[in-house]
């Protein structure tokens, strides 16, 4: 399918070590893809689902111990461990490469290698970049081609350029002593040994999209966030777009598909979804800074997923989606999961394969990472400029963390350098059910702890950079938090589709259209700015979510200043300065 002769040596070199029975490129048309699906139910790789109720849809159960990303065996390999940084585990490349190969050698005897042509962004886009990834899995391919832009036109476009990403994905025997997912930044190259769980063979998700374009990003003075984006449409028909960076469980894809409510969609507000998990985002020919959706699809949680919560998501998965790990419901050849309603089935097959009764098991069916691959085109709020090659021009900037008190429920930064200091600093309490422990802080810094590729000191340093080349036309920043709760620990922020209510005043902020106070923290708004008709919440309440406690913040900045200690000389001066400022802004 390709004259390049990168590609072509490329593929040969790794021919050599695998050894494949067959090789089947991937051109991306329909015809390929249903014989593929089909392939896969006759080997029980994957069940085909009601065609009626879930018409093109397919059910996959992953290995017991094959469940989630390894972070503990993901690995950025620089020549040195300064150049990984404090947050990644590291290897030397020459280490890895024989660690990792070593592993994958002969592990294609008796199986085909599917090559998969990608683009991560449109094709067309100068902001995409193209990828090629190898695996023995007809789930990774199936994936891979709702995920990314899959076919022959990609290769057209790559043409005999070397400016590309490789990926390898073994299978092997899905040992999780051997398993491992190593990224070699100035290669750019990414090599996935012993899974097949989607956050570790998918490699255009965070190893391409985030790890890999992160430190290339850097070299060419862009950023590569886990980010959503998303449109606020006001009734006169402007739209502002936001993007938003939130460690996992605090709510990231319910915000990006977020629904407004009734007062609001009766003045004829709208929220489009341009992107639920990562943003690319460039300076544009006007000055401002610009953003993409790298992605062509959604890989979400399933657990919690509702009519209720989320109906957009529900809707997004209606068809042609790959359900993971969730619960199978023999009654009707449907899936099923905790949060999707209260209405277990009887007669069903749980994530591990075992027959499963909802209305007595005292064990879950679905695991609580199990997933839905799903086309982005299915989500009914889907923006018109998400195959928009230059992407949507971004207004504001938020981060947020989780917690249930210090932080409100919302506050501008005063300016970038004081942003990417909030940024830096997002942090979550733990809960009960992921630690055993309440209330332990995990630093997560603009959410990309897991997935920075390179050292994240210089990171930061990136960030202020950006900062500087943006000028005048830098997003203003904002910090969030929809979780603050009272002695009780019962929210005190309904969450949501009320969020809008928070982006309005932010998206005032940025058109300079109302006030706001000057606090030790950056500025907070007036009640009155708040809108909330409609809701019921007290002024009371309102005030408790707005407050800055001089006391609590002060221990908070004690705890940034421990955390920064991790990154040693390579924090940038500014961050520091940042921490004096607040500091002595908490005693004046």
């Amino acid at each position: 399918m390709t004259k390049n002769e990168s590609v072509i040596n490329w593929i040969e070199s790794v021919k050599r070590i695998v050894k494949p029975d067959n090789v089947v490129w991937i051109d991306g048309s329909e015809s390929q893809l249903e014989s593929l699906r089909g392939e896969a139910c006759k080997r029980n790789e994957i069940i085909k689902l009601n065609p009626e109720k879930c018409p093109g849809c397919y059910l996959r159960r992953s290995a017991l111990n094959d469940v989630a990303r390894a972070e503990d065996r993901t690995f950025i390999c620089t020549k040195t461990k300064e150049e990984a940084g404090p947050t990644n585990n590291w290897w030397e490349p020459k280490f890895a490469y024989d660690k990792v190969l070593g592993i994958a050698k002969n592990s294609y005897i008796g199986k085909t290698m599917y090559i998969i042509p990608y683009s991560m962004g449109m094709p067309e886009s100068k902001f995409s970049k193209i990828g090629i990834e190898l695996t023995d899995s007809i789930y990774t391919v199936l994936n891979m081609a709702i995920m990314t832009r899959v076919g022959k036109n990609i290769l057209e476009k790559l043409g005999d350029s070397n400016d590309w990403v490789r990926g390898l994905h073994c299978s092997c025997e899905l040992d999780e002593e051997k398993r491992y997912v190593c990224h070699f930044p100035e290669d750019k190259t990414i090599i996935s040994v012993n899974s097949g769980y989607g956050g570790n063979v998918l490699l255009g998700k965070k190893c391409f999209a985030l790890r890999i374009a992160s430190f290339l990003a850097r070299k060419e003075k862009w950023l590569a966030e886990h980010m959503l984006i998303l449109g606020v449409e006001k009734p006169n028909g402007e739209v502002k777009y936001v993007c938003a960076a939130f460690p996992s469980a605090c709510g990231k894809t319910n915000l990006a598909m977020l629904i407004p409510p009734q007062i609001y969609k009766s003045k004829g507000y709208k929220v489009w979804c341009v992107g639920d998990d990562i943003a690319w985002l460039r300076i544009g020919k006007d000055g401002r800074l610009w953003a993409i959706n790298p992605e062509n699809g959604f890989f979400g949680v399933a657990p919690g997923t509702s009519n209720k919560s989320n109906p957009n998501a529900m809707a997004t998965v209606a068809k042609n989606t790959i359900f993971t790990n969730v619960v199978h419901n023999l009654e009707d050849n449907t899936v099923w999961w905790e949060g999707m309603d209260n209405n277990p089935p009887e007669n069903a097959v749980d994530w591990k394969g075992n027959p499963w009764n909802g209305k007595i098991s005292s064990e879950r069916g679905a695991h609580p990472n199990s997933r839905f691959t799903a086309p982005a085109k299915n989500c009914p709020y889907l923006s018109k400029e998400f195959d928009n090659p230059e992407g949507v021009p971004i207004s504001a900037i938020i981060f947020g963390g989780r917690r249930a008190s210090t932080i409100p429920l919302v506050y501008e930064a005063r300016d970038w350098n004081h942003g990417v200091f909030v940024g830096s600093t997002i942090s979550s309490e733990s809960t009960a059910a992921s630690t055993g422990k309440l209330g332990v802080l995990r630093h997560n810094p603009m959410a990309m702890m897991p997935f920075c590729g390179y050292n994240m000191g210089e990171y930061f340093s990136h960030w202020i950079e950006m900062g500087k080349l943006l000028g005048k036309n830098a997003p203003k920043i904002f910090s969030v938090n929809w979780f603050g709760t009272d002695n009780q620990g019962n929210f005190l922020w309904p969450g949501y589709g009320d969020n809008l209510r928070v982006l309005e005043w932010i998206i005032n902020r940025c058109e300079g259209k109302i006030g706001a106070k000057k606090t030790p923290i950056g500025f907070l708004p007036y009640e009155k700015d708040i809108n909330t008709s409609g809701m019921n919440i007290s002024s009371d309440v309102l005030n408790m979510l707005l407050n800055v406690d001089i006391e609590k913040w002060k221990k908070e900045a004690g705890k940034i200043k421990e955390f920064y200690k991790i990154f040693e000389n390579k924090l940038p001066p500014e961050l520091k300065n940042q921490l004096l400022i607040l500091e002595e802004n908490l005693i004046k």
